[in-house]
């Protein structure tokens, strides 16, 4: 049997202090180390005199931009550089627009070859009988997806720039009720009928523009447009309270990612299936129907979601600094 000691004689073991001061229960340096206090530092006028001297000497030297010779030589060549550059771009761009055919021309390759090839076997190719549609959203569709990344991007650009604090202290949230309470409507009785009539119908119909974008004009970005004015008719009738119990910053943002990362699969996988000469499995259906033409139909309603919610951010932040 081991040999039962005290609590103190336990205590002074090596290892016991050690997990005391790796746990943090005792500081072994605590109360165990002298203490000097530190002297009152007195500046010593001379030195300090010196000090000021010296810097303004380098100042004066360093910002001295009219006789340092290092400046004067970086004026010159920049001057000189700017020159270059501008006459060798322009000299490009002269020699490349003179070996362009002459505009208007019917042998140009995009009066006939893109056009041609568009026309004739657009309805081939995306079973979209809208041959706009089936264009911006099949051959470019890259080149539309760069466009609705550009109002998701300008939208959180102005979030960061215009949108509100909520930790600004004591008595913030009070000024903050205030402040809100301006951008709230004065119960405006016609302004709410009016829009309580409205808003479904514009919204029904921004969906009807988006569904039937392949088969008739319109389309995500004309649809999402009615869309978002049907919202912001809402808020404005209605006021941010109400508003953001269906459509708050985190929906903006889900809605935006989840149509935005969709859109960027689905045309990836179809484009990578069409450079290999796979077959995609994406039926092309019957042209005509509301379900045909492909992926048109859903990459259309992911642009509608985007720029509706665009529209709706874009009102919310240049009134009120957020959602």
């Amino acid at each position: 049997m081991s040999k039962k000691i005290s609590e103190e004689e336990y205590r002074r073991r090596l290892t016991v202090r050690m997990k005391q001061w790796i746990s943090g229960e005792k500081d072994p340096y605590l109360g165990n180390m002298e203490i000097v206090p530190s002297k009152e530092f007195v500046p010593d006028k001379k030195k300090m005199e010196q000090y000021q001297e010296d810097r303004d000497r380098v100042r004066s030297k360093a910002y001295d931009t009219e006789h340092n010779p290092i400046y004067r030589f970086f004026r010159h060549f920049y001057k000189a550089a700017a020159l270059v550059c501008c006459l060798a771009l322009i000299t490009i761009l002269m020699v490349e627009v003179s070996y362009l055919p002459p505009v208007g021309s019917d042998k140009n390759p995009g009066s006939n070859e893109v056009a041609a090839k568009y026309i004739e076997d657009g309805l081939q190719d995306t079973g979209a009988v809208n041959i706009v549609t089936g264009m911006i959203l099949d051959y470019r569709a890259f080149d539309t997806f760069g466009e609705s990344n550009v109002l998701f991007i300008a939208t959180c650009t102005v979030l960061i720039l215009l949108r509100n604090d909520k930790k600004k202290g004591k008595g913030s949230a009070e000024q903050e009720e205030k402040r809100d309470s301006f951008y709230e409507p004065k119960n405006d009785a016609i302004l709410q009928t009016v829009a309580s009539v409205l808003v479904p119908i514009i919204v029904i119909f921004g969906i009807y523009v988006i569904l039937n974008g392949h088969l008739s004009p319109g389309g995500g970005f004309s649809g999402g447009a009615i869309i978002g004015a049907g919202l912001i008719l809402y808020l404005n009738a209605f006021g941010f309270e109400k508003t953001e119990r269906f459509f708050t910053e985190k929906t903006y943002k889900t809605v935006s990612f989840c149509a935005l990362t969709f859109y960027c699969l689905a045309k990836s996988y179809s484009f990578y299936t069409g450079a290999h000469h796979l077959e995609s499995g994406i039926p092309l259906g019957t042209p005509g129907a509301i379900l045909s033409s492909g992926l048109i139909l859903p990459l259309n309603i992911c642009v509608g979601l985007v720029v509706a919610c665009t529209m709706y951010a874009f009102f919310a932040l240049f009134r009120k600094g957020g959602f």
